[in-house]
């Protein structure tokens, strides 16, 4: 690899598709030689205590790689003993010289992939104290989500110590071999909760108006400064619009007072960041159009900022950063989730295979599973957090094999692009000319659910490139399997949608969820969906924004259990905004011709409701040629929502894994 900085684009195809993102910049007085930075995330591969693991520093490496010499920033260091600051359990520490080592091993990773090293401070205010019983803040405002612990107002000598703490973690990172510090203030973290006159109602010189409000960030800069010294460049993540309007939130001029006062301390460059997690507005949700927040970094620029501008969110397409570079709007491409799902992204978009970039589908699994205190992991990147792990990786077969996989939704392609890359005769059936699977469906949903195809797209060229053949329109019967003698079998048929039987079920005027997604049957003006899981979701918001009115009805006591719960929130915040009437715990017992009879189980209560259409949205398994298979050879596998109706990133890693070993 080129040494630190040292890099040459120009043989490169990408140097001329994006003219703009491999040009460099300077930051501070250091010259970066693209536009390009991983910006951190949190991954809770680290110990409990703080200190590095191999894990971490894998993961690290492959995104390092990936920035092609780029900025490529670790995860957020917590910085005071008492664990106040600590927003994740796997969060890495910088509150002593003990922890310089394996931060070292970060910046040496790293630097050994000739990217510059960033190390991002980031006490996490009333997000933290995860594993003790409270958190802290500039004042004791109670929070909005019960995950979260209960605030404790900091004093004023909590306030001076926290600052020395920031700076002395700036002196151990430096001195760990950082290339650039950051400094993080964005989403409800510390330096943002001071910024907020939501969360700060101090009535001394660090809380008041705006200014007063800055006076914890400025000094927190200052020292940093001061610990560092002149040639270390800072960076700051701070909030342009906090989107917290309903609880009196700061307004985007107040937030443009605080990129102007962060400029005048000293920062070299200013990450555009939008949004808190207290936030009810949608910020990194598929419902959100890529580049919608770009407006953000504009302002910024007409508030008369000089620093270079960076920005990640919901800006995936190397495309669309290069137009917003060559239009003045940011200066840097910032990404988070995209490169969780294909660490190379901005490596493959240089060499100009961006059919070969693995997608984000922005699910915020990553979230999902980080505040829930679990290893990060990614919903198209099986290996995500496995990096470390040779036993994750695909290598060469030992023993040619011709492999059948039965199924082309997300399941059966992993897998068939998995096997074959390891050299196995891979032979993909599926009784459909369309590929997908569930996939296909679930990408007619009106909020941003067409990203979700794209997943399938990348999967069918992975699989043409690794030589897989495709036996499309073709059903399998247990003859073919036996005519075919395959050495091993994947069942990846997927799921049914299935209705209970009870009276009326047969009328004309029932009808399958997919049917409807795919257009092929019209409903009626009143339509109850049963069933409350994903696709039942899905399918009451996509005839609900059709100007349906809609009926929800769901045995399960929470709607949508089997969506992502940082996702499904803005699933049942949609529902109520779009009118859907949602009956939980409840089953249809009986249809008719307008109407249906519900039953609330818990109190067996029974209604009518009003219907001129019943869309039927559970599923079952499809896994019956799983014991013909066995008939045949010994090695058979069932994946994906053939073994249990799950969601799609199960499909995905259930593909990987079984292809992998195959």
């Amino acid at each position: 690899m080129p040494e630190v900085g040292k890099w040459d684009y120009t043989q490169y195809p990408g140097y001329k598709m994006f003219p703009n993102l491999f040009k460099p910049i300077k930051v501070g007085k250091l010259t970066v030689p693209n536009r390009i930075k991983y910006a951190a995330t949190e991954d809770n591969f680290n110990t409990h205590d703080g200190f590095i693991t191999d894990r971490d520093v894998a993961y690290m490496r492959e995104r390092a790689k990936g920035v092609v010499g780029g900025i490529c920033t670790m995860q957020g260091v917590y910085m005071d003993p008492k664990k106040e600051g600590q927003g994740y359990v796997g969060q890495a520490a910088a509150w002593d010289d003990k922890f310089i080592p394996g931060l070292k091993r970060i910046a040496d990773a790293i630097h050994e992939e000739g990217a510059i090293a960033n190390i991002q401070l980031m006490h996490c205010g009333r997000v933290g104290g995860v594993e003790i019983p409270y958190c802290v803040g500039p004042s004791a405002i109670p929070q909005r989500l019960r995950i979260f612990r209960p605030v404790v107002e900091m004093t004023k000598d909590d306030i001076k110590l926290c600052i020395k703490q920031h700076a002395e973690a700036a002196r151990r990172g430096v001195e760990a071999g950082f290339d650039i510090v950051e400094i993080s203030g964005i989403v409800g973290y510390l330096i943002s909760n001071f910024l907020s006159k939501y969360t700060n109602r101090r009535k001394d010189e660090y809380g008041g108006d705006i200014e007063g409000r800055c006076r914890f960030m400025v000094e927190v800069i200052e020292a940093v400064r001061d610990a560092v010294g002149p040639d270390i460049p800072l960076i700051i993540r701070l909030c342009a619009e906090e989107l917290l309007d309903d609880v009196g939130g700061n307004t985007p001029e107040e937030c443009m007072v605080t990129y102007k006062m962060a400029e005048k301390a000293g920062i070299d460059c200013i990450s555009v960041t939008q949004g808190w997690q207290e936030s009810t507005v949608p910020v990194i949700t598929r419902d959100v159009p890529q580049g919608y927040w770009l407006y953000n970094a504009k302002r910024a620029k007409e508030a008369g900022i000089k620093v270079p501008i960076s920005m990640a969110y919901r800006l995936f397409k190397p495309a669309m950063a290069d137009k917003a570079i060559a239009e003045g709007i940011i200066d840097i491409w910032e990404m988070c989730r995209p490169m969780i799902a294909d660490p190379l992204l901005p490596k493959k978009a240089l060499e100009g295979r961006l059919e070969d970039i693995r997608p984000c589908i922005a699910c915020n699994l990553c979230l999902a599973r980080l505040f829930r205190d679990a290893p990060m992991t990614c919903a198209t990147n099986p290996l995500c957090g496995h990096e470390w792990d040779p036993e994750w990786q695909i290598k060469p077969a030992e023993t040619k094999k011709k492999v059948m996989v039965i199924g082309g939704g997300p399941a059966g392609l992993e897998c068939a692009a998995a096997a074959a890359q390891k050299g196995h005769e891979v032979h993909l059936y599926d009784k459909r000319d369309i590929l997908g699977g569930q996939v296909w469906y679930a990408s007619k949903g009106p909020f941003g659910e067409d990203e979700l195809y794209g997943m399938i797209e990348f999967q069918v060229t992975q699989c043409k490139k690794a030589g897989v053949i495709f036996h499309l329109g073709v059903e399998v019967t247990p003859q073919l399997i036996e005519e075919e003698m395959p050495d091993a079998v994947v069942i990846a048929t997927g799921a049914r949608f299935t209705v209970e039987k009870v009276p009326g079920v047969d009328r004309p005027n029932v009808v399958a969820a997919p049917d409807v997604l795919e257009g092929k049957v019209e409903t009626g003006e009143k339509v109850v969906v049963w069933g409350g899981r994903g696709p039942g979701v899905v399918t009451a918001l996509y005839l609900a924004n059709k100007g349906k009115k809609v009926t929800l009805v769901s045995r399960d006591r929470r709607v949508g259990r089997d969506v992502n719960p940082s996702y499904v929130w803005r699933y049942i915040m949609k529902l109520g905004q779009l009118g859907v009437k949602v009956y939980r715990n409840s089953t249809i017992e009986e249809i008719g011709e307008n109407e249906v009879i519900i039953k609330i189980i818990p109190y067996n209560l029974r209604l009518p409701i009003a219907a001129d259409t019943v869309v039927y949205a559970e599923r079952e398994s499809v896994s019956e040629l799983a014991e013909a298979a066995k008939a045949v050879c010994s090695e058979v596998y069932v994946i994906g929502d053939a073994l249990v109706p799950r969601r799609m990133h199960n499909a995905i890693h259930d593909g990987y894994r079984v292809g992998m070993r195959l």
